[in-house]
């Protein structure tokens, strides 16, 4: 998978739990859950279904590490089987 479609990935997700927002201007260091106005359950839930869609575990511990899009993309990129 590439950056951008991971990205495109991401921004799909975001666009369910926040319908209203656009995150493609995001910028990537912006802190998604400020920016785009996301309570952190629906955050939550966002996270468990890209670890699903994606087959990467996403452990608690490092939920801090996807705050940005830069670091989440980062994150999932290092993650995802090569």
């Amino acid at each position: 998978m590439t950056e951008a479609e991971l990205q495109q990935l991401i921004f799909d997700g975001l666009r369910k739990i926040a319908p209203e927002s656009d995150p493609a201007s995001l910028r990537p260091d912006q802190k998604i859950r400020e920016t785009l106005d996301i309570d952190s359950f629906d955050f939550l839930n966002f996270l468990i279904a890209l670890d699903e869609r994606l087959r990467v575990e996403i452990p608690e511990a490092d939920y801090g590490k996807l705050n940005t899009l830069d670091g989440m993309v980062r994150y999932l990129l290092a993650k995802l089987p090569k």
